[in-house]
């Protein structure tokens, strides 16, 4: 892969970095506590249905955090293979990945046959 695609590929990674950097520390702000602390002591003096509505609103912003995290690290990872000339080049089988995939999905670290095969 030529110096101007990685250095392509570099920058479409450390946008998508900030953006999904941004939008973990949104999530932290929304969110700065426990549950505990979000629905009180006195949940008996709660209905029901607003602790359940909190709860899962909780949990999707866990998950939430916890893709964005996952992306952060793939994203992190593609940068180091970057830096250290693998980038572009399938972890799995060693053969070149596909630049459809890397545009699609930039922090790719298989070619969508060892993609295929893992899913």
């Amino acid at each position: 892969m030529s110096a101007t695609d990685t250095n392509r590929f570099r920058e479409m990674l450390l946008t998508e970095r900030e953006r999904v950097q941004k939008a973990l520390d949104n999530l932290h702000e929304e969110n700065p506590g426990t549950m505990e602390e979000e629905t009180g002591d006195e949940t008996h003096d709660q209905h029901l249905g607003d602790i359940a509505t909190a709860m899962h609103d909780r949990e999707v912003d866990y998950t939430l955090e916890d893709n964005s995290e996952q992306l952060i690290g793939a994203i992190d990872a593609a940068l180091a293979r970057i830096e250290d000339g693998s980038y572009g080049v399938c972890t799995n089988c060693g053969k070149p990945i596909g630049e459809e995939r890397l545009e699609a999905l930039p922090w790719a670290d298989r070619c969508i046959d060892c993609a295929r095969q893992l899913s």
